[in-house]
C-alpha cells in the first residue's frame, strides 16, 4: 500500500507540473524574462520557505544540525538544476516543444535515476534485490514511450511548417539538439541534489517531519535553482529594458501576477508531492525521478489532448500518440510492481 500511496503522489505532483505553463498564456503583454522571473520567486524562493515553516517541527534546530557543506552542495546542485530549466526553455525556440520534452527528460529520466546510487556505491547491491529486473524494464520501457511521444511530436511540427514559409521557421537540430542535451544532464542534476540531501531530510524526520521531511531539501535546492534563474532574467532585463512591465501592463496588471503565482504554485506542488511520493516509495527510492519524469510526459500529453493542441491531426500522429500513452502507463505499472516486490 505504501508504493500504492507514493505512485499516487507522484502522479498528483506530475500532473500539477504539466499544467503549470498554461497559465502563461494569459500574460500576452509580459516578456518571457517577466513571467519567470515573477513565477520563479513564488515557486523557488517563496512557498520552499512557507512549505518548510509549516511542515518542519523545530525548523531552527534542525538548521542547526545540518552540515555547512551539505547545505552548500545542495545549492550548488539546485543551480546547476536552475541552468537546466533555462535551457530546456531556449531549446524549444528551435527544435519544438515534443522534442525537448523527448530528448531532455528522456535524458533526465535515466541519468537522474541511475546515477545517484551510483555515486552511493549501492547500484550493484540495489539491482540485485528482488523486484530489480523489473524497474530496469519499465525505465526501458518508459523511455520507449517518451521517445514515440516526440515521435508524434515531430511529426506535428513537420504537418504546421509545411503551411510556412522556410523563412519563418526557427526549427534548428544543430542549434537544439546540444541545448536539449545540457537541459536533460543538468536537469537530472535535482535528482542528485535530493538524493546527496538526504541526511538533511533524516535530521528533519528526527524531529517529527514525517512523510514533509524532503521539504527541507528544498530551502537549498530551490533556492539554488532561483538564484541562476535570476540572474539570466536579469540580464535580460537590462538587455530589452522590460522593468516597466512588472507596473506599467495597460489593462489588468492584477491577473498577469495571478497567473505568475499559479504557475509557481503549480510548479512547486510538483516538488511537494514529490517528496511525500518519494518516501513512501520503500527500498527503491531512487525509482521516483523515473517514475515523475514519464508521468510528467505522460500527463503533458494528455494536457494537451485536452487543450485541442492536436487538433487536426492525422491518422499517423493520432495512432504513434496513443500508442506512445499506452507505453507509458505500462511503464508506471511496471516500476510499481518492481518496487512493490521489494
Amino acid at each position: 500500500m505504501s508504493v500504492i500511496t507514493g505512485v499516487i503522489l507522484h502522479a498528483i505532483g506530475a500532473s500539477s507540473a504539466a499544467l503549470c505553463y498554461t497559465p502563461q498564456k494569459r500574460a500576452t503583454q509580459w516578456s518571457w524574462q517577466t513571467f519567470w522571473l515573477a513565477q520563479a520567486f513564488v515557486c523557488w524562493l517563496l512557498l520552499p520557505i512557507v512549505g518548510a515553516l509549516l511542515t518542519i517541527p523545530s525548523l531552527t534546530e534542525v538548521l542547526r544540525e545540518i552540515p555547512t557543506e551539505l547545505m552548500l552542495k545542495t545549492f550548488a546542485f539546485g543551480m546547476a538544476y536552475g541552468i537546466g530549466g533555462t535551457a530546456f526553455g531556449i531549446a524549444i525556440r528551435y527544435v519544438g516543444f515534443s522534442l525537448t520534452y523527448a530528448i531532455s527528460v528522456g535524458l533526465s529520466c535515466i541519468l537522474g535515476t541511475i546515477i545517484p546510487p551510483l555515486l552511493t556505491g549501492q547500484l550493484a547491491g540495489v539491482w540485485k534485490q528482488q523486484g530489480a529486473a523489473y524497474i530496469m524494464l519499465g525505465m526501458a520501457i518508459g523511455v520507449a514511450g517518451i521517445a514515440l511521444c516526440g515521435l508524434a511530436g515531430r511529426y506535428k511540427e513537420k504537418f504546421i511548417a509545411a503551411g510556412e514559409q522556410p523563412a519563418k521557421s526557427t526549427f534548428s537540430l544543430s542549434k537544439g539538439l546540444p541545448i536539449c542535451l545540457l537541459a536533460g544532464l543538468l536537469s537530472a542534476v535535482y535528482g542528485f541534489a535530493l538524493a546527496n540531501a538526504q541526511p538533511m531530510a533524516d535530521i528533519a524526520a528526527r524531529y517529527g517531519a514525517g512523510d514533509f521531511q524532503i521539504n527541507i531539501v528544498y530551502l537549498f535546492a530551490n533556492s539554488g535553482a532561483f538564484v541562476t534563474s535570476a540572474l539570466y532574467c536579469l540580464f535580460l532585463h537590462n538587455k530589452q529594458h522590460t522593468w516597466k512591465q512588472y507596473r506599467a501592463i495597460p489593462d489588468r496588471l492584477w491577473v498577469y501576477y495571478a497567473m505568475a503565482m499559479l504557475t509557481g504554485l503549480l510548479w512547486y506542488g510538483q516538488f511537494f508531492f514529490y517528496g511525500l511520493g518519494h518516501v513512501n516509495m520503500g527500498e527503491y527510492k531512487f525509482s521516483s525521478w523515473a517514475i515523475h519524469m514519464i508521468m510528467l510526459v505522460l500527463f503533458s500529453t494528455v494536457a494537451g489532448l485536452l487543450l485541442k493542441e492536436w487538433a487536426g491531426a492525422n491518422n499517423r500522429m493520432r495512432q504513434v500518440l496513443a500508442l506512445a500513452l499506452v507505453i507509458l502507463v505500462v511503464s508506471v505499472l511496471v516500476i510499481s510492481y518492481g518496487n512493490s516486490l521489494s
